[in-house]
């Protein structure tokens, strides 16, 4: 079937399949059942432009995260409705707007877009939209978490400016965005946010909801030896002790000095232990730093909602990106696909690529793979990939697990080379069927009857 999608709709293919979303939704919601919490799961929606993934969800228990006008309008268009919604993100005056209109949530990321946003609730006699506040610079209590800084979000010791301006609509909660695995950061943040939900209720609101935003990962490698092994071999490359891993020696964030190993690994873990909703298990059960107990515990305490806002945990195994082989030249694979189809050097992640080859049986092969574009850089991995096989043109190379911010997060018409074509892959009944992205919908009809 991979072979016929790419024959038919060129290379490369990005394949999705919607009906594995819903597993991942349900062990988010498992984890609010171990900690007795409630609240809304939002997917992130910049994470993938899918449709099929988009009405997938809709068909179900989740909301969405909007960060753009054109992602509240495809939100809208694929069942969501307003009270599913969240708002998110820097947002100009046409998408306050089209939230405040449609009675969406609005996740505020600074004063501005709240004095913005009670400007055009008045101006247009708009409904008083829900809104939440995202607060940043939080500081902890005790032994002191480094804590960095973000572009995102009201200064925590700004709050009361922003309540001054939320208090004209209706006021919902606090939220935060961290660009960050660190559970102590995360600990601090929302110990934060609870502090400054009690704030609030003293200054005589009403809130009801904490939001944490996303970052609970994906593990994209069953083996943890092998990333300990492939990042201890690279350090030693670096240092000169091991011939290059990589192309042309780079260190991913690693470089020798005098013979000492400076600078800090600039990977995503391809192994994570603990990701998904297991990461936010494990959140919950970390304890705040000030008040020394469980983060669930205390959001339980005081009866607050949690949201989270995850992405990538919710794709997971969710899609897949097909390319063509065209040329190869030793170790060199040239493929029918430039690094922004498939963003793993964009988004530091290694993966090994499958390989489907039309001769089976030949010996297995190392190679770097080179894109299609005219330009030194457009390597899709800086590494070389280990392959089963030796490809040969014409060969399939499959990126599994890429439906999380790599296939078309970053994709471009670069030299009038259009973005892969994206066709959602389902089963109906007993057999596996597909359509194009924009076709699909989740009710799923019986097969048609074989003439």
């Amino acid at each position: 079937m991979l072979r016929q999608l790419v024959a038919g709709l060129g290379s490369p293919v990005n394949v999705v399949l919607p009906q594995r979303v819903g597993a991942n939704v349900a062990a988010f919601r498992a984890a609010y059942r171990r900690h007795r919490l409630s609240g809304k799961i939002y997917f992130a929606h910049k994470a993938n432009r899918s449709s099929a993934l988009l009405r997938e969800l809709a068909a179900g228990e989740a909301g969405v995260d909007v960060a753009s006008l054109g992602e509240l309008q495809h939100a809208l268009g694929a069942g969501f409705t307003p009270d599913r919604i969240m708002a998110t993100g820097p947002k100009d005056r046409e998408f306050l707007w089209l939230a405040a209109r449609t009675g969406v949530i609005v996740n505020a990321d600074s004063l501005d877009e709240l004095r913005e946003l009670s400007a055009l609730v008045s101006a247009y006699r708009l409904p008083r939209p829900r809104v939440m506040v995202r607060l940043s610079g939080f500081e902890s209590g005790g032994v002191r978490v480094m804590s960095r800084r973000s572009r995102f979000g009201v200064p925590v010791n700004a709050l009361d400016q922003a309540l001054d301006l939320a208090g004209k609509l209706e006021f919902a909660g606090v939220s935060y965005h961290l660009d960050t695995v660190e559970l102590r950061e995360k600990a601090v943040a929302l110990e934060g946010c609870l502090a400054a939900l009690d704030q609030c209720r003293a200054a005589g609101l009403r809130p009801w909801s904490v939001d944490i935003g996303g970052g609970f990962g994906v593990n994209y490698l069953a083996d943890g030896a092998e990333w300990e092994a492939w990042t201890s071999e690279l350090a030693q490359a670096v240092l000169g002790n091991r011939p290059p891993l990589t192309w042309n020696g780079h260190g991913y964030g690693l470089r020798a000095e005098a013979g000492k190993l400076r600078g800090s690994l600039n990977l995503y873990p391809s192994h994570r232990p603990v990701a998904g909703a297991d990461y936010l298990d494990k959140l919950l059960a970390t304890q705040a730093p000030g008040q020394r107990r469980p983060l669930g515990e205390l959001l339980l305490d005081h009866m607050y909602d949690l949201d989270v806002e995850p992405g990538r945990a919710l794709l997971d195994q969710c899609g897949l990106v097909v390319a063509r082989v065209v040329a190869t030249d030793g170790e060199l694979v040239r493929l029918d696909l430039n690094a922004r189809d498939v963003a793993l050097e964009e988004h530091g992640v290694q993966m090994d690529p499958v390989l489907i080859s039309r001769n089976a049986g030949t010996a297995p092969s190392a190679a770097y793979l080179l894109g299609n574009l005219c330009l030194e850089s457009d390597l899709i991995t800086r590494r070389k990939v280990a392959l089963t096989g030796t490809p040969q043109p014409g060969d399939l190379l499959v990126f599994v697990n890429a439906a999380g911010y790599f296939m078309d997060f970053t994709a471009t018409e670069a030299l009038h080379r259009p973005p892969g074509r994206k066709v959602a892959l389902y089963r109906s009944g007993a057999a596996w069927r597909w359509c194009l992205d924009e076709n699909y919908w989740p009710v799923h009809l019986p097969p048609p009857e074989e003439p």
